[in-house]
C-alpha cells in the first residue's frame, strides 16, 4: 500500500504541494523582474516582532526562507512519523497527534535556518523608516508596471539602505518599464506606491 495515500498524511502531502506552488510563483516573479521574497519582507512592520516570532528571526531573516523551511520541516516530520508508525504498527498516527508534533519539532529547525540565513544571506532592506516617508524619492523599476498592475521597485531610505516597493503609474495611460527611474508621488497603501517617470534625472537620479 502507498503510505502517502493514507488520509492521515493528507496535511503533510498538501503542505508539500503548497511549497511547490510557492516555488513556482517565486520563479515566475523572478522571470518578470519581481521577487516574492522582497514583497513578503515589505509587508513587515518597522520593528521585528517579539515572542515566538522574534525567536524565529521573523523580520531579520528573509520571510520566504523561514516559510519554506517551516513547510518543509513540518511535512518531512509528519511523513516520517507516519511511515515509521505504519511499518511498526501497520497503521499511521492520528492527525491530532502527528500534526501538532510535527509543527512543534519544525520550529527549532526554522530558528536554526533563520540564524544561518541572517549570516549567509544578509538582508539589504531596512524598515527603520516608514513607507510614507518615501514619497518624493526616486526608485528604480525592477519589473514592468501599468495602472492597477504594480511591479517591484527599489529605492534608498536615506540611511544607506535599500527598500523594496510595489509601484504602479499615477497616470493610467503610462507604462513604467523595468530599469527606468521613477518618482514616487503617492503612497497607495502599505508598500504600494503610485509613481511618474522621473522628470529630472539630472537632479533626482
Amino acid at each position: 500500500m502507498n503510505v502517502l495515500a493514507l488520509p492521515e498524511l493528507a496535511p503533510f502531502v498538501i503542505v508539500f504541494g503548497v511549497l511547490l506552488v510557492i516555488g513556482a510563483i517565486e520563479l515566475a516573479a523572478l522571470v518578470t523582474g519581481a521577487s516574492l521574497t522582497h514583497w513578503l519582507d515589505g509587508m513587515l512592520s518597522a520593528d521585528p516582532p517579539d515572542g515566538v516570532l522574534g525567536w524565529l528571526h521573523l523580520g531579520r531573516a528573509p520571510v520566504l526562507v523561514l516559510l519554506a523551511v517551516l513547510l518543509t520541516s513540518f511535512a518531512a516530520f509528519g511523513i516520517a512519523f507516519n511511515v515509521v508508525a505504519y511499518r511498526l504498527f501497520a497503521q499511521p498516527l492520528p492527525m491530532l497527534f502527528s500534526v501538532p508534533a510535527a509543527f512543534v519539532l519544525a520550529l527549532p529547525v526554522v530558528r536554526a535556518s533563520g540564524s544561518a540565513a541572517m549570516r549567509l544571506v544578509p538582508r539589504e532592506e531596512s524598515y527603520a523608516v516608514t513607507f510614507d516617508s518615501l514619497v518624493g524619492r526616486v526608485a528604480t523599476m525592477l519589473g514592468h508596471a501599468r495602472r492597477a498592475y504594480a511591479a517591484e521597485a527599489k529605492t534608498a531610505d536615506g540611511q544607506g539602505h535599500t527598500m523594496y516597493l510595489m509601484v504602479e503609474p499615477e497616470d493610467p495611460e503610462t507604462r513604467l518599464e523595468a530599469g527606468s527611474q521613477v518618482l514616487l508621488v503617492r503612497q497607495i497603501n502599505g508598500n504600494r506606491f503610485a509613481a511618474i517617470p522621473n522628470p529630472r534625472p539630472d537632479l533626482l537620479g
